[in-house]
């Protein structure tokens, strides 16, 4: 492991937003992680509603949902590789 992050997510955004079923009716949501360099309010990590190709190509804002911050890390934060094909 090499870090630990802790968000706080404003529910009422989670309302409307694109999601897909997967398996056994189980329904997702695609969101991504910003970790900045800089914090603000003690905080120096982000999260929204992942942006489609087309959306950042027609410069759609971000759904910003909350924040947090980067509690824990052994200064080393590595990209994930696909190792398998997961079913939702």
């Amino acid at each position: 492991m090499s870090a630990i992050i802790n968000f706080s997510v404003d529910l009422n955004k989670l309302k409307d937003l694109p999601s897909f079923e997967g398996k056994n009716g189980a329904k997702w949501i695609n969101l991504s992680g910003y970790v900045n360099d800089e914090s603000k309010f003690g905080n120096n990590v982000s999260i929204a509603v992942s942006q489609t190709q087309e959306d950042r190509l027609s410069k759609e804002p971000r759904k910003y949902l909350g924040n947090g911050k980067v509690v824990w890390t052994d200064g080393t934060i590595k990209t994930a590789s696909l190792e398998e094909t997961v079913d939702f």
